[in-house]
């Protein structure tokens, strides 16, 4: 890397997002976030038209990737179960690192705020990706150690054409989903006494309000950029690309802290209960 690419914002979160190794991408996150924060980068494209050739980011050869479908059903009564568990959500972590990533390289042309926005996010799911993965080895499991799924990956690229859909479906739609379970995780670990899970979930819980928030923020920015109605054009896209895998139930007090309206809400319940 020259000189100048060493000052590129572009150049730069390419580079974290194509990184493979787990605790090397976190670093090179959590150094452009920084970076940013000193004013050392700066915001140079050739083009403000979206990237196309990132269609998959550096990830380790573990964990295996399967679909959703395969995925076994652990119950938190055995140590490997809990595991399992934390497992899944370091990997949602892991991807929410490269999904952050790629919300700054893919998409030129945006207002300065929206990058320092995201480099915050892949900074905090570094973070996260830390808490769990430290948890893991303590348990004597490491990241890598079960199997996984694909799923977030795919819906950003389903949608990367357009980041009205990016936002719409990646943030607002599949992140905010942790929104609702989260919670419910929390309590969980606390019943068995995993007190220190509980305590990570809950920051995590925290900060992932204000990453889906963010979301919220810049899709609303550009529906009205578009003159497009923001709350009918998000319904009209989870129909769209998710059809009849809209899963309930919602926890509504943090989606609200992270930008949906009543209506919003209301709306997604009755597609729940539709299907």
């Amino acid at each position: 890397m020259t000189m100048s690419d060493s000052t590129n914002l572009f150049v730069r979160a390419r580079a974290a997002l194509m990184e493979a190794e787990p605790q090397r991408k976190c670093e090179l996150a959590d150094r452009l976030y920084s970076d940013w924060n000193n004013n050392l980068l700066k915001i140079e494209s050739d083009s403000d038209a979206v990237r196309t050739d990132v269609t998959e980011p550096g990830r380790p050869l573990k964990p295996e990737l399967v679909h959703p479908r395969a995925l076994p059903r652990r119950g938190l009564g055995t140590q490997e179960g809990q595991a399992a568990l934390i497992h899944a959500v370091t990997h949602i972590e892991f991807n929410a690192i490269n999904l952050a990533l790629d919300a700054v390289y893919r998409y030129p042309g945006m207002p300065v705020e929206y990058y320092g926005d995201w480099l915050r996010v892949a900074h905090e799911e570094s973070k996260h990706f830390n808490l769990l993965r430290n948890k893991l080895n303590k348990m004597d499991y490491d990241y890598g150690d079960f199997v996984a799924h694909n799923g977030l990956w795919e819906i950003a690229m389903r949608t990367a054409h357009d980041l009205v859909h990016r936002m719409a479906m990646v943030p607002r739609m599949m992140e905010a989903r942790g929104l609702d379970v989260t919670p419910d995780m929390i309590k969980r670990f606390r019943k068995i006494g995993d007190l220190e899970t509980a305590e990570i979930l809950k920051i995590i819980l925290s900060e992932e309000i204000g990453h889906v928030e963010a979301g919220s923020r810049w899709f609303s920015f550009l529906c009205k950029e578009r003159g497009i109605d923001a709350e009918q054009t998000w319904l009209d896209l989870v129909q769209t690309y998710l059809a009849s895998d809209i899963r309930c139930p919602l926890h509504w007090e943090t989606r609200k802290q992270a930008g949906f309206s009543d209506n919003e809400l209301e709306q997604l319940q009755e597609l729940c209960t539709r299907n």
